[in-house]
């Protein structure tokens, strides 16, 4: 499957529509509103964009257009850290984590995460090389 690139209000209504899993552009509106205000107007053009896109599709009951997602949100996160990885960070993953450590941005508990799963992998490359 191609990439598909989402700016920041569709891969806001993205989320919506990932959560919700089927939704009508009235729903989209009403929960992108609860965090900050959005007119049912944009709503409409980013849909029509988002299926331009091949993000997403609908059905038609009645009169109501049912919007549905046509990627995993999984693939749009690999897709977009690829991308700021190798756009923003010259291709190095270790030079993204560098930043954000050194940026302070990194609680202690996502430090405990991050040593959990570095030893995780380490583990689990070392069980393949000895194969």
């Amino acid at each position: 499957m191609a990439e598909i690139q989402l700016g920041r209000m569709q891969l806001r209504m993205m989320q919506v529509i990932w959560k919700a899993g089927r939704c009508t552009a009235r729903e989209i509106t009403a929960a992108m509103n609860a965090e900050e205000p959005t007119a049912h107007s944009t709503v409409q053009t980013l849909l029509r964009t988002l299926e331009d896109k091949g993000a997403v599709a609908h059905e038609v009951e009645g009169r109501t257009f049912i919007f549905y997602p046509l990627v995993r949100e999984d693939q749009v996160r690999q897709d977009a850290t690829a991308d700021l990885v190798e756009r923003v960070f010259g291709g190095s993953a270790g030079s993204l984590v560098s930043y954000l450590l050194k940026s302070g941005k990194v609680s202690r508990k996502e430090l405990d995460e991050i040593r959990r799963l570095i030893d995780a992998e380490r583990k689990k490359r070392s069980e393949r090389r000895q194969r």
